[in-house]
């Protein structure tokens, strides 16, 4: 890893910290303030970790990429399944990758969800799940890129101030258990959990060395700062959802406008 990614990691767990003193101290200036800041080194960080060379496998040729039997909603569905929280295409390619030894094309995930919510509509609950949209906590609308299951609670498909970094975190458990249930070593597994390590305060003990308990607990650690408020939000959101939304609208969120009605009828 370059110097410079070394220089962002510290950079970023003094940001971490920061952050979880100013929420603490009930800072919301402070807290907003550090969260941007925060932003912009973990986006710096993934810049820098692109153009490490050694720590990216070369692209698979269409010979030797592994193909799938299973259709691509599926594999959406196992990606999902395994992070248990709502997440974005490229993430779940990812994960797919690392743990079904499979890849599946991103641009194609937009259409899909457009199916599931033509499919939904036309045969309401003829499957037993669908591919379907996380929710903003404000509007009820979708929420930009990022995917959900049906059969999950509301509550887990609610996408409030908190949730990003919440959702992050329990992901980040997520992947480090599933790596701990793996036979062998996988290097695409292990390079998914240091992504998620480099942001989290206390994950790994130095710039070379990482274990999956550690990034799990230290995860855990800071999700109980956030989990509270955070549940809060979402509990709140879902109950207006499930009193304002139709069935295919809390799968697949509302129009704004549609929204904007209901809430002044």
């Amino acid at each position: 890893m370059s110097e410079s990614a070394e220089i962002l990691e510290q950079r970023i767990g003094r940001l971490r910290a920061a952050v979880r003193e100013a929420v603490l101290a009930a800072d919301k200036e402070s807290a907003s303030a550090l969260r941007r800041e925060l932003k912009q080194a973990e986006q710096a960080w993934e810049d820098a970790l692109a153009q490490a060379e050694p720590f990216q496998e070369p692209p698979k040729s269409p010979e030797t990429a592994p193909a799938s039997l299973l259709p691509l909603r599926e594999q959406v569905y196992q990606a999902l399944s395994l992070l248990t929280v709502p997440a974005a295409p490229k993430l779940l390619a990812t994960v797919h990758e690392a743990f079904f030894a499979n890849t599946f094309p991103t641009a194609k995930v937009t259409s899909l969800k457009r199916d599931e919510e033509r499919s939904f509509r036309t045969a309401p609950f003829a499957r037993p799940y669908y591919v379907c949209a996380a929710l903003t906590a404000d509007l009820l609308a979708p929420a930009r890129g990022l995917l959900a299951v049906s059969t999950w609670p509301t509550e887990h498909r609610v996408i409030g101030p908190l949730s990003p970094r919440v959702d992050f975190l329990s992901a980040a458990i997520q992947v480090a258990a599933a790596i701990e249930r793996l036979s062998a070593p996988v290097p695409a597994a292990s390079r998914l959990l240091w992504r998620f390590a480099a942001s989290i305060p206390g994950a790994a003990q130095d710039a070379t060395r990482m274990e999956p308990r550690n990034v799990a607990a230290a995860a855990t650690a800071e999700l109980e700062v956030h989990q509270a408020a955070d549940r809060e939000t979402r509990q709140a959101a879902a109950e207006r959802a499930r009193a304002q939304l139709d069935d295919a609208e809390q799968l697949f969120g509302t129009r704004l406008g549609a929204a904007g009605q209901r809430r002044g009828s």
